[in-house]
C-alpha cells in the first residue's frame, strides 16, 4: 500500500511538471508556426531564463534562502563547454595561452556537457557543504560572496575566460525545439524535488528549523541537495545559452542578472514550480516592451524621449510592490495542477450536483 501511495505520489507529480510546461509549449508551438525569427530569438531566452528561475527555485524556493550565487553555476556551464568545444584554431585567437592543453583541445558536445556537469557537481557540493549549514542573512551573504569571488576570477583569469572581452567562435547547435525539450524535463523535476519527502522536508525547516530538527530533519544534507540540483539545473541553462549565442561574457550573468531572474520567482511565487512559468513570462514580455520605451518610440503621433535605464526601474518597482501587494507571488503555494483540480471539483454535475 505505502509503494502505490509513493508511486501515485511520483505520478501525480510528473503530470503537474508537465503541466506547467504546457503552456510553455504551446507558446513555443506558436512561435515556431507563425513567428519571425527575431520573436523565435526572444522566445528561446524566455527558455533558458525559464531553466535559470527553475534552478533557482529548487533552492530558494524550498530553503527560503535568498541566493545571489544562481548564476554562478550559469556562467560556469558556459564557459566549461565553450572551452571544450571550441575549435583550436578559434582557440588560438581568444585564448592561446590556456593552461593544461586546453587550446589544442576539442571534445564533441555531449562529452563535453557531461565533463562540464561533473565538474559543476563537484564545486557544488564543495561550496554547499559551507553554505548548508548556515542560516538567515549569514547564508544569503555567503552566497553574494560566491558571486563575487567566481565573477573576479571570470573576469581576471583571461589565459582560460578571456576577461571582460567577449569568448567567441563556440559551435552554435541549439534550437527552439530541444530547448523546449529541456525545460519540460527541468520543470519535471524541480516538481518532482518539491513533492519528494526531502522537499517538503526542507520547506518545513524553512518554516520552522528547530521544529524540523528535533524531529530528526537533517538540515544541511537536505539544503545540501536542493544546492546541488539547482546548481545543476542552472549550469545547463549556462549551456543551451551557449551552444545557441555562440558567445559569452562574463559581465552577462552578474548582478543585473541575478536581480533578473530573482524578481521572476519572487512576482511567480518561490514556492511553486508553476510561479517560475509565470514569473518568467510576465519579467520577460515587460521587460520587451520596457525597452521599446527606452529607445523613444513615436506613439500616437507624439515622439517620446529616450528613457535609458527604465527597465532597471520598473524592475525595482516589481520587486516592491509585489513584497507588499502579494508576498507569496501571483501563484502563491498553488501549481497549475492544483488550480485545474479546484475548477473541475466546482463544475456543475461534480460530486452528485445536478447541472
Amino acid at each position: 500500500m505505502t509503494r502505490l501511495l509513493a508511486l501515485d505520489g511520483w505520478r501525480r507529480s510528473v503530470i503537474g511538471g508537465l503541466i506547467a510546461a504546457l503552456p510553455v509549449v504551446g507558446v513555443c508551438v506558436l512561435v515556431l508556426l507563425f513567428a519571425p525569427a527575431y520573436v523565435e530569438r526572444l522566445a528561446y531566452a524566455g527558455l533558458v531564463a525559464i531553466v535559470v528561475v527553475a534552478g533557482l527555485q529548487v533552492f530558494t524556493g524550498n530553503a527560503l534562502i535568498v541566493n545571489f550565487g544562481h548564476t554562478v553555476w550559469v556562467a560556469l556551464g558556459a564557459y566549461f563547454v565553450a572551452i571544450l568545444t571550441t575549435p583550436p584554431a578559434m582557440k588560438a585567437l581568444i585564448i592561446p595561452d590556456a593552461p593544461w592543453g586546453l587550446a589544442t583541445l576539442q571534445l564533441h558536445p555531449l562529452p563535453a556537457v557531461v565533463i562540464a556537469l561533473f565538474a559543476v557537481l563537484a564545486l557544488a557540493t564543495l561550496t554547499g557543504l559551507v553554505i548548508s549549514r548556515v542560516s538567515g542573512i549569514g547564508a544569503d551573504i555567503l552566497t553574494l560572496c560566491l558571486q563575487i569571488i567566481v565573477h573576479s576570477v571570470l573576469i581576471h583569469w583571461t589565459d582560460l575566460f578571456k576577461g571582460n572581452t567577449a569568448f567567441f567562435g563556440v559551435p552554435q547547435f541549439m534550437t527552439l525545439p530541444w530547448a523546449l525539450l529541456i525545460v519540460t524535463v527541468v520543470l519535471v523535476l524541480a516538481r518532482l524535488f518539491r513533492d519528494s519527502p526531502w522537499g517538503v522536508q526542507l520547506r518545513a525547516s524553512s518554516e520552522n528549523l528547530l521544529a524540523a530538527r528535533s524531529m530528526g530533519v537533517n538540515v544541511a544534507r537536505r539544503r545540501l541537495a536542493a544546492w546541488v540540483l539547482g546548481a545543476l539545473i542552472s549550469a545547463t541553462a549556462g549551456m543551451m545559452y551557449v551552444f545557441f549565442i555562440g558567445t559569452i561574457s562574463a559581465k552577462s550573468f552578474y548582478f543585473s542578472y541575478v536581480f533578473l531572474t530573482i524578481a521572476m520567482l519572487i512576482l511567480g511565487g518561490m514556492r511553486t514550480v508553476s510561479g517560475v512559468v509565470v514569473g518568467t513570462a510576465i519579467i520577460q514580455i515587460g521587460i520587451e516592451l520596457i525597452r521599446m520605451l527606452e529607445n523613444g518610440p513615436v506613439m500616437l503621433g507624439l515622439q517620446l524621449p529616450q528613457m535609458f535605464g527604465l527597465s532597471g526601474l520598473v524592475l525595482g518597482v516589481v520587486i516592491v510592490l509585489c513584497m507588499v501587494l502579494r508576498p507569496s507571488g501571483v501563484m502563491g503555494t498553488r501549481e497549475f495542477d492544483d488550480l485545474l483540480r479546484m475548477w473541475l471539483a466546482r463544475r456543475p454535475g461534480r460530486n452528485g450536483d445536478r447541472p
